[in-house]
């Protein structure tokens, strides 16, 4: 018994290594995007990301902020509210290891440095909103396939914010095509995406559809 709970281990460690090992290979290179390309491909993507037909009737969404070298989202939160839709964005309690939508008007305004620096909603002046109430969420992430695997940054946060708070929202992965790989060495706990977004196409997880870019 102890030696097939000696090996079940060494295949857990080994998973974890490869994974570790794709994050930082793909971070790594994802770093080395110009601020000028990272800019014109998040452009892209964000055009990518009108065209989808469930826009015209999600009227609340969950979007990350980006941070260092992810795909931009200011100009889709900036866009969403010109639109008249509710913008939440994740405030992180570390104390809990969960994640708090709080609803943004103006960015500029209402973003403060938060958790790792990365920017938050400053709770004196943002709203909370239900998670129930939430009908897409914008997911950065490390690495993602095409049969919706994603691997974040390994603090879980976004999995279980999407199992324990917001099951019912759409999940939509944001990623750089080059953060795409053949295959995500997921684990039971990584939750699927439902569609993955890149400057260069859309691929549908829950239709089997992709479609390549019109930006």
């Amino acid at each position: 018994m102890l030696f097939f709970v000696v090996k079940l281990m060494e295949g857990m460690d080994m998973v974890n290594d490869e994974r570790q090992m794709l994050r930082n290979k793909i971070l790594g290179a994802r770093d080395l995007l110009s601020a000028s390309e990272r800019h014109e491909k998040s452009s892209s993507a964000i055009q990518n990301f009108w065209s989808l037909p469930e826009m015209k009737r999600w009227s609340t969404l969950f979007v990350y902020v980006n941070f260092r070298s992810e795909l931009e989202t200011l100009e889709l939160i900036y866009q969403c509210l010109s639109q008249g839709k509710r913008v939440a964005v994740p405030l992180v309690d570390a104390s809990t290891v969960r994640m708090i939508p709080l609803l943004i008007k103006d960015p500029e305004k209402d973003l403060v440095p938060g958790y790792y620096g990365i920017p938050e909603p400053d709770p004196q002046k943002s709203l909370r909103v239900a998670p129930r109430e939430i009908d897409a969420a914008v997911i950065p992430g490390s690495v993602f396939d095409i049969q919706g695997g994603r691997l974040g940054y390994g603090g879980g946060y976004y999995d279980r914010f999407l199992v324990n708070d917001a099951p019912q929202a759409k999940r939509i992965g944001l990623a750089f095509e080059m953060q795409v790989v053949e295959k995500v060495p997921v684990e039971p706990h990584d939750q699927p995406l439902d569609i993955l977004i890149t400057e260069k196409r859309i691929v549908n997880l829950t239709q089997n559809t992709e479609e390549p870019s019109n930006a």
